[in-house]
């Protein structure tokens, strides 16, 4: 008989008080192999590489996963319709369950496809923000026409926005709704996010604001009340946007409105919360973000404006513009609860409408002043500065509709206490959608820029400074950031 190789000692695991729960050597034979799992031999490197790849094959499996049970979900969904439909042939339903296959396949194709900045033609910069800019852009091999937000990443990083841009991503993402701006695409490269879409033509609220200074009760009864059901289909999505105001209420080529903007919105998802971005960037090693204010809080700088008591009003719409291309922003829409960060649910949303109804209105915000931190403190103390003015007469029904929006939180109306409102009395919800618009933009192209300030833009180059057109690198804090929506069929243009 051959001589047995001589036994070698097989490895423990440490011993720990729970080491008696672990089953012994001999339950589970004389081959059985224990393997001690600690990472102490590694290298910080080699941790950081795994921790890494983990990350890349969770979100890689995860979205293949959920790829597939779209696919089955839509299959499903086609053949219970036809189930259900008597009235055409065996040979109709055949052929669309062949034209369904087809899409999937074409769709398949197309998540295969890596989008860059290379497949778009800038046709003009239409609009900036604070870390990026708004682009009406061609796609080169279709020609379709879209909006194109470009946000710096940098820029994201250093101003710990990384959940601000992840919220917004998200709402797009999951959005099929009228009354929300239709993401396309999504993607990145080494120094910038791009989102890819639907162009609305009508430009925004504050252009129209700006315009006419003030409307009727009629023309604010309607904008109001498609503000209404916008709000509400974000709610139902289960997002806050927590930054209603003019400049993200968009018109499209029908006069209707669409919300867009979502950078402050949050979820209460993990990948909203800023602490879930500080861990990832501390346990990868990354770049911290310069501060961390507290969980989905809104920060706002202060910001002066040179203006008289008398010229007041005039010189805020005279700066209305510039303060909304500033890294500020502003805070004359924002409830006090958010401010105060003692905790607020979607009502904060509506406080915000009964802002922009007053502006509407009035011709200016009820808490607009020659300084942000006036401003502050007129929201903070609010049942003493609003105020209707004299020389403004507003019927009893639309006044105490702006009371039961800018209240107290807990006295706040609710969407249904709102549709119920004599202020929108004979506004039919269910169809208002499919009216005609009191502003219907007259369009010379599919490209027409005219109801955007494109002139105050400064000149810009046809790409993002610094782009890269060679191939997106995917920063381990933006993973996930990257889409394709099912069907383009909407795009309009």
């Amino acid at each position: 008989m051959a001589s047995q190789p001589p036994s070698q000692p097989l490895p423990q695991l440490p011993s720990s008080s729970s080491s008696s729960a672990l089953p012994s050597s001999s339950s589970k034979g004389p081959d059985y192999v224990y393997f001690d799992r600690s990472v102490a031999a590694f290298s910080e490197d080699a941790i950081l590489k795994a921790k890494a790849a983990q990350l890349k094959l969770a979100n890689y499996y995860k979205i293949a996963v959920d790829s597939a049970i779209e696919r089955n979900t839509r299959r499903v969904e086609l053949e219970r319709k036809l189930a259900a439909d008597t009235t055409s042939s065996d040979d109709r339903k055949a052929r669309q369950l062949a034209q369904l296959g087809r899409k999937e396949s074409a769709f398949l194709r197309l998540r295969r496809t890596k989008l860059g900045l290379d497949d778009f033609r800038t046709v003009k910069v239409i609009g900036k923000g604070a870390f990026g800019e708004v682009r009406l852009v061609q796609k080169a091999d279709t020609g379709k026409i879209y909006a194109m937000k470009t946000l710096m990443k940098s820029e994201m990083l250093k101003k710990d926005q990384l959940a601000h841009v992840r919220a917004e991503r998200d709402v797009l993402a999951e959005s099929n709704s009228p009354w929300v701006v239709q993401l396309f695409y999504s993607f990145q490269d080494t120094s910038y996010l791009y989102l890819i879409m639907e162009f609305l033509p009508g430009g925004d609220l504050m252009t129209m604001l700006i315009r006419y200074d003030t409307f009727s009760e009629d023309v604010t009864r309607f904008y109001m009340a498609e503000c209404v059901l916008a709000i509400e289909a974000v709610h139902k999505l289960g997002f806050i946007h927590r930054d209603i105001k003019p400049d993200n209420i968009l018109i499209d080529k029908d006069g209707h409105i669409k919300l867009s903007d979502f950078g402050l919105s949050t979820g209460f998802h993990k990948q909203h919360d800023s602490n879930y971005y500080s861990r990832l960037l501390d346990t990868t090693n990354g770049v911290s973000p310069a501060s961390n204010p507290g969980r989905n809080s809104v920060m706002v700088n202060a910001i002066h404006l040179t203006m008289t008591s008398k010229d007041e009003i005039a010189t805020w719409k005279a700066n209305r513009r510039k303060l909304a291309y500033s890294t500020v922003g502003t805070p004359d829409y924002i409830a006090p609860e958010i401010f105060l960060m003692q905790g607020y649910g979607n009502e904060c949303d509506w406080w915000s409408l009964g802002a922009i109804m007053f502006e509407c209105l009035v011709g200016y915000p009820p808490f607009c002043s020659n300084s942000t931190h006036e401003t502050y403190k007129k929201i903070l103390e609010w049942q003493n500065y609003l105020v209707i003015p004299d020389d403004v007469h507003l019927s009893h029904e639309s006044e105490d509709m702006i009371r039961r929006l800018i209240c107290g939180q807990d006295q706040r109306f609710n969407v249904d206490q709102i549709k119920n409102h004599s202020f929108f009395y004979g506004v039919d919800w269910e169809t208002l959608r499919q009216i005609d618009a009191p502003f219907i933009p007259n369009l010379r192209s599919v490209t027409d820029t005219s109801n955007f300030p494109t002139d105050e833009l400064e000149s810009v180059p046809d790409q993002p400074a610094g782009a890269d057109t060679s191939g997106a690198n995917k920063d381990l804090a933006f993973l996930g950031y990257t889409f394709k929506r099912f069907t383009t069929s909407g795009s309009g243009f």
